[in-house]
């Protein structure tokens, strides 16, 4: 059992880091391309280092969530892929409410979206490919 877990516990890290890396150059791109990234609440903007840092934390979060369905769960990857999508769709609510403006709220969805096309298939893969036969 313990090395399925920490074989999944890989798949994970290395999955965060090609997220992080995928999202973080998307930002970079719509920030070339005239994306300001501003939240009119406060009036801040969101640095291209914020969206590394979440995206590492929410993605180490799904790889838990992962581990613990395939050590708990009868069905870890039919499990993980509907929470997953679940939590995805639950994220995209705050870039459509915050009120910025239309370009920074679109490329806002595409950032959580990038990393949840890089996370949920390599994690329910690799649960997938762990799951005990039966």
């Amino acid at each position: 059992m313990g090395s399925r877990l920490r074989g999944l516990a890989l798949t994970g890290v290395v999955a965060t880091v090609a997220a992080v890396v995928a999202t973080t150059l998307v930002a970079a791109l719509a920030h070339a391309a005239g994306v300001d990234f501003e939240i009119p609440d406060g009036g801040e903007t969101i640095p291209l280092s914020g969206f590394a840092v979440v995206t590492g934390v929410f993605s180490l979060v799904g790889t838990a969530i992962a581990v613990a369905l395939l050590r708990w769960s009868a069905r870890p990857a039919d499990r993980f892929t509907w929470i997953a999508l679940s939590l995805t769709a639950v994220s995209l609510v705050p870039p459509l409410t915050s009120g910025a403006a239309a370009a920074t709220t679109v490329a806002l969805v595409a950032l959580h979206l990038v990393p949840a096309a890089v996370m949920v298939p390599a994690l329910a893969r690799g649960l997938r490919r762990r799951e005990p036969a039966g």
